[in-house]
């Protein structure tokens, strides 16, 4: 585990009493590097945001593994810091059993799937976007076949994926689809070789939700004439120029500050908060550079399914119970006011598991 910003996991634990530190202090736990372009980068820009735009101290650690997860939230509040963003949908569970014995911090899980007593989560429907580059993909492809590499298949991962396949459908009835997930965020050469496993079955429109580990897939789209990338959760347009046609992304640093700001003000709920299409938080932004490859038609699809998606007509993926946030004590609910698009149900592609060698709680 990596600690930033001077915390030290456990010496302060076993010092001798020092004066709390006075002013709201903000901490943030990712599963993995920072350095991704993508999941665990977006969620430092946000702890960065927070600092820059409303002064609070900040502090960020890596915490890969189950126990170091657990170890580093419990130091955290411990430490008496007053907001924790979990960053990741793992986090649900260590987060709670903590909350439960440092009931004053607020702890954040990022794609989490209640709230409960301090803890909260925020919800991100990212298949909305992915639905929009489906769309794009399926559109542009000359082969018809799609690829998706995903690093661990946990739900949000999966609905993202789904989300990817209906859009590209709902465009052209033709695709076929293939799926490899990694059972790591982090490794960039598995990411490489999946990516060329895929293109060998004829993949010529790839996309990820694989942090990290996806650095492997651009590199192999930028090694693979014909072939191009849709990006994940950031613009990852940089990541390869010629060769990303667009991104699906979440403006985590945005929503984080929301939550800051309710914190700072003392007026924090914890509530269920979904982010869709319609809340600017998750959004589908094409790469000006390979404009010219889209026609026009089909940037209008794109828009009016953008549209119906945000106005809740349109559903990207459905989602598993598991991903239905709600309150403890109360029934599943579907949050509204940043509900985005969905789209039409339809069967997914091969699954392949891949070991590298070849309403109804407040809003805001």
């Amino acid at each position: 585990m990596k600690w930033l910003y001077g915390v030290a996991l456990l010496s302060l634990l076993g010092c001798a009493p020092q004066a709390r530190p006075t002013g709201i202090r903000v901490g943030l736990i990712t599963p993995g590097s920072i350095a991704d372009a993508a999941w665990n980068s977006g969620a430092y820009a946000g702890l960065q945001r927070i600092h820059d735009s409303l002064g609070l101290a900040i502090s960020h650690v890596e915490a890969r593994t189950p126990a170091e997860q657990d170890e580093a939230l419990r130091t955290y509040a411990a430490q008496g810091y007053d907001l924790v963003f979990a960053h990741g949908f793992e986090f649900q569970g260590p987060a709670e059993r903590v909350s439960a014995q440092y009931p004053k911090p607020v702890f954040i899980v990022t794609s989490g799937s209640r709230a409960q007593g301090n803890v909260a989560p925020l919800i991100f429907r990212l298949e909305e976007a992915s639905y929009l580059a489906g769309m794009v993909a399926g559109g542009l492809t000359r082969s018809n076949v799609l690829g998706f590499v995903g690093g661990i298949e946990l739900p949000p991962i999966k609905a993202a994926y789904e989300g990817w396949v209906n859009g590209a459908k709902a465009v052209n009835p033709k695709i076929r689809s293939r799926e490899i997930y990694l059972n790591s965020f982090d490794d960039a050469a598995a990411g490489r070789e999946a990516a060329l496993a895929l293109i060998r079955v004829g993949a010529d429109m790839l996309h990820h939700n694989a942090d990290a580990a996806a650095l492997g897939l651009f590199q192999a789209a930028k090694e693979s004439p014909g072939v191009y990338v849709f990006g994940a959760n950031a613009d990852q347009t940089p990541l390869a120029p010629g060769r990303v046609v667009g991104s699906a992304i979440i403006d985590l640093p945005r929503a984080f500050v929301l939550v800051a700001q309710e914190v700072k003000a003392g007026t924090f709920k914890p509530r269920v908060e979904a982010f869709g299409l319609a809340s600017g938080v998750v959004r589908y932004d094409p790469n000006p550079g390979l404009d010219s490859l889209v026609p026009v038609a089909l940037k209008a699809r794109v828009k009016a399914a953008a549209d119906s998606i945000a106005a809740g007509t349109l559903l990207a993926a459905p989602r598993p119970a598991s991903m239905q946030a709600s309150r403890m004590g109360e029934g599943l609910v579907s949050p509204q006011r940043h509900r985005g698009h969905r789209g039409s149900e339809t069967t997914v592609g091969t699954t392949h598991r891949f070991a590298v060698s070849v309403s109804s709680v407040p809003l805001w």
